[in-house]
């Protein structure tokens, strides 16, 4: 979910697409004309530029959605971490068979794609396979009612609610923006206000959305090529390093291990590789020639171990497109699982 970091995402991705039927249950009053709602809209018709009358027609359109506040509360009962539970709920022959087929259909665009921006194909299929099963799940709340909801109904219970609501203004001054640019204020995505086949927020299309497949505009729900090229320009656009692979495989010296100093920076990038295997880590042959730093990322495996792999700077600009070390390596091992796939397809039809 392009620049919006779930308070947990195994949470954001099992509830960001419930039924139609469920959703009509959960549907409150509009807003309509009421002092918060007015004001609302008269502070983002002036951030945006947009008439005001407009603006106000479309916040006392928005309907109050009960179930969504409580979505995106973080969990009660906090559940142990799991990495192997959480791969395999994306690491799935339905979901790898489905990528093959998504990177048959478009292997022109995604070569396109990274020649263009230099992102390689299976890091856009990862992207896409994660986020919305290549399209078959891209969410059925009306993105205006969404947002709007958690703008003027942000639960004060949150533990980050003032900056959780700024964001969602925000979100929603953006979205408005594009509606009234597109002529159409009813498009639908997540529950969190995520949008078409990469699920970007809406601040996330303005700034990164790219017209790929040349028709004149950016539609990233009916056009998967717009898709697959408006994913490559935001790994460009956050440093994605071309030829830098995004992770190696770590173990450790037990004798020499400083893992607490290690573990400090978290997910940022902070140590040479010198500095890295001085502290403990043990890389192979491969890793030990990486120029550029590396941090130590632990996945938890509920009672099991964690695991541990040494990211890079472009694990890191993965993570930048949903805020979770887990979630990255899902993209990326979903993207070489489905680069396996189709070279062992391609090998196999070779042969007969």
């Amino acid at each position: 979910m392009a620049a919006f970091a779930g308070d947990t995402v195994a949470k954001s991705h099992a509830k960001a697409h419930k039924t139609a039927a469920h959703k009509a249950s959960t549907r409150g009053p509009v807003y309509g004309k009421t002092t918060e709602a007015i004001a609302l809209a008269d502070e983002l018709a002036q951030q945006h530029k947009l008439p005001k009358a407009w603006v106000r027609d479309q916040i006392s359109k928005a309907q109050f959605l009960k179930g969504v506040p409580k979505m995106v509360l973080p969990p009660t009962v906090p559940t142990a971490k799991n990495w192997r539970a959480y791969r395999e709920r994306f690491i799935e022959s339905r979901r790898i068979d489905a990528g093959t087929q998504f990177w048959q259909t478009h292997q022109s665009d995604l070569a396109r794609a990274e020649q263009t921006y230099g992102v390689p194909a299976e890091m856009i299929v990862g992207i896409i396979g994660v986020e919305t099963f290549y399209g078959q799940n891209m969410g059925n709340y009306r993105v205006l009612d969404a947002l709007t909801t958690l703008t003027l109904n942000f639960p004060a219970s949150h533990p980050r609610a003032a900056e959780r609501h700024a964001f969602f203004k925000s979100e929603l001054g953006y979205f408005l923006a594009q509606a009234h640019h597109q002529g159409d204020a009813s498009i639908t995505g997540s529950f969190a206000g995520a949008m078409g086949w990469p699920q970007f927020m809406p601040s996330s299309a303005a700034k990164f959305a790219v017209d790929f497949d040349g028709d004149g505009r950016i539609d990233l729900r009916n056009s998967p090529v717009d898709a697959i090229g408006s994913v490559a320009n935001y790994f460009k656009a956050f440093g994605w390093q071309t030829g830098m692979p995004t992770h190696y495989p770590v173990s450790f010296d037990e004798a020499r291990l400083d893992k607490p100093t290690l573990l400090a920076p978290d997910i940022l990038p902070s140590f040479s590789v010198s500095n890295f295997t001085a502290k403990g880590a043990v890389l192979d042959e491969q890793a030990q020639k990486h120029n550029g730093s590396l941090a130590l990322v632990e996945l938890f495996n509920g009672d099991e171990p964690p695991s541990y792999v040494a990211g890079t700077d472009n694990f890191y600009v993965v993570t930048r497109y949903n805020w979770s070390s887990y979630y990255a390596l899902a993209v990326i091992e979903l993207g070489q699982a489905v680069k396996a796939n189709r070279a062992l397809a391609f090998s196999q039809s070779s042969t007969r």
